[in-house]
Formats: structure tokens, sequence, C-alpha cells
């Protein structure tokens, strides 16, 4: 298997992603293509003391770079030889199983849809991260921001996604999927939502997913869904605040252990848990977010990633490739069609 790494990509590059890469390439054992400046990347290796590449490291040289503040639109027809457009490139050629980086968001959405391709059929790629919850490894949220604004097929097909890939990723055998609304009842919720939810509930009447009805927001955490299906405004909203209350959360849980002495000796006595507890909500544990409903696996890692969340978005882009998803969706994309009185 070939990862394709975007060196230049995120606030640490390159030399975190390099060391980062290099960590998944010897522990998983995983060719690694590295794009990018080959001046800059050489140079992380002498700071990293690498004298040479592993065998199963190479470079592709880019000269330029994806900004945070170029167009995202745009940025891969106005740089061509950036890192971020050599990489899906290599991976469209079939040079490659999966891509990682951690780059704009807009900019890789907007340009592995141009170069590496949307699946046949799909109408939008969606942002898939997966939050901690106690179902089945976590809840899978889709769509989390690469799309603000929605029709109903768009969400019909993110929870056929979502539904495919909590299966084959996290081992779902029937992964539950629902619809982040106002209320349960059906008729809660915006036109959007209502006929959203028509389809779903049809679609699960016709044993295609295992719809089970409008989410409220403050149920999620509780683990009542396998995969939360939303647009990508209300998505990115609600991950948003679920990411403040946990960093308020485990602020004010550290201020009072520190309070006095008895306080101190009760975090010895909880410390293991607590350690599982910041794993369970570290990001770089997990490493980055599927692209959904792209050719081949694409993994947005966290603008800020170090070197250890790098390693676990290349292997997160491992397990995406072996779960099979993009055939899954590919063989499927036929039901997640609505037809329109124009086709």
């Amino acid at each position: 298997m070939k990862i394709v790494v975007d060196a230049m990509g995120g606030d640490n590059a390159p030399l975190e992603i390099v060391k980062g890469a290099l960590m998944a390439a010897r522990e998983f054992e995983v060719d690694i293509i590295l794009v990018g400046r080959g001046e800059d990347i050489l140079r992380s290796l002498e700071e990293l003391g690498e004298s040479d590449l592993p065998k199963n490291v190479e470079i592709a040289n880019a000269a330029q770079v994806v900004e945070m503040e170029d167009d995202p639109a745009t940025v891969t027809r106005q740089k061509p030889d950036s890192s971020m457009t050599v990489g899906l490139r290599l991976l469209h050629e079939g040079k490659a199983d999966a891509m990682v980086s951690a780059g704009s968001t807009g900019a890789l959405l907007s340009g592995a849809t141009l170069i590496a391709k949307r699946i046949r059929g799909i109408r939008r790629a969606c942002l898939a991260p997966i939050i901690p919850t106690p179902s089945n490894g976590g809840t899978l949220m889709v769509d989390v921001g690469a799309n603000a604004e929605c029709t109903p097929e768009y969400l019909l097909q993110f929870a056929y996604m979502g539904y495919y890939f909590a299966k084959a990723f996290k081992g779902v055998e029937d992964p539950r999927v629902g619809l982040l609304n106002i209320g349960a009842e059906e008729t809660k919720g915006s036109p959007l939502y209502k006929e959203a939810h028509r389809l779903l509930k049809k679609a699960g009447e016709e044993g295609r997913v295992n719809f089970i009805g409008n989410v409220e927001a403050r149920d999620v955490m509780d683990g009542v869904c396998d995969v939360l299906v939303s647009d990508g405004f209300a998505g990115n909203v609600l991950l948003k605040g679920i990411e403040g209350v946990g960093i308020f959360f485990m602020r004010e849980l550290k201020g009072m252990f520190k309070k006095s002495f008895l306080s101190k000796m009760a975090a010895l006595v909880l410390k293991k848990d607590l350690k599982r507890l910041k794993k369970m909500t570290d990001s770089t544990e997990v490493g980055g977010t599927a692209l959904l409903g792209i050719q081949k696996p694409v993994i947005k890692a966290h603008g800020s990633s170090n070197a250890y969340a790098i390693r676990s978005a290349v292997r997160q882009a491992m397990r995406t490739v072996e779960s099979g998803v993009c055939r899954s969706i590919t063989d499927n994309v036929e039901f997640m069609k609505v037809e329109t009185a124009n086709e």
C-alpha cells in the first residue's frame, strides 16, 4: 500500500509532517510518498537526524505551496505544481492508494473533486469525522463543513456514505443512522430536513439503511446513533460546540484537582481513568477526517497537526483503503439518487 503525504500542508509543515510520515512508515511498514519542496523536505530530515530516507519513503518534488489565504476554488489551477495538487494528481493516476493533507480544507475539497474526482453519481463529497461517544467506537458525523447549503438528496447521500463507512471502517454490522434536528418528531425542522427525513425513512423501510429518525443535539454524546447526518453548517456548529465544551470541561477538571491536597490525592487515584478520558478526546489519536465521496480515500488532517497526528492520519488512510468503503459507495450509488422532473 502507498500513501501520499502533503509535506507542505499545515501550520507545522514540513518538519512535523515529515517526522510523522517517517513514524508511520516505520511503525506500519507502509510506503510513503512525501510531496513538497525537495530541499525543504531534505532539510527537515537533517534536523531530525536522518542521514538517509527509509527504503519505503520517497520524495516527489513540488515547487509551490497552497497557502491558507489562497482561493480554495481556483488554487489547484493557479498552482498546478503545489504539493497538494501534485499529490492529488498522483492519487488520480493510480500511483498511490490514499492521500493525507493538513492543508486548507476548502482547497483539499475542491482539489479532490476536480483532480481525484468524485464517485460517479455522488453530488457532493462530505467531511466525516468520528466524535467520541459510547456508540461503537464513536459517532460518525456527516457533513461538518464541506457543504453549508444542501438539498435533501445531498443529505440522503451523506447518510448512505456514512452508513457504509461506519460499517466498513468501524466494523458496525448495521449502523444506526440519525438525522440531526430540533426535535424527534417527523414534522420538526425546515423543509430541507422534513424532506430528508422522508427520503431516509423510505430508505430505511426498503432495508437500505438503518434509519432511526431525528436526533436532537443534546442526545448525540449519549451515542444514540452510529452515524449523524446534517448539512455542513449545522454539523460544523455542533462539532465546534462539542469541542468547546470538551476544552472547558478538561480545563475546569484540571483546575479542580489542583485546588487542595485532598483533590491532588484524588487525581492520583483517578490518574488511569483521567488518562483514558484524555486519550478518548485527543484528536491526535484519530489523526484526521475522511473525505467521503471521492474515488480514492483522502484524509484531511487538522491544520495544527503534530507528528503523532500525521502518523495517526496515515494509519487512518490505510484503514480506509482496507475497508473498501469507496467500492461500497460506488456499488450502491444507484440507490442514493433522487429523480427529479428534469431527469
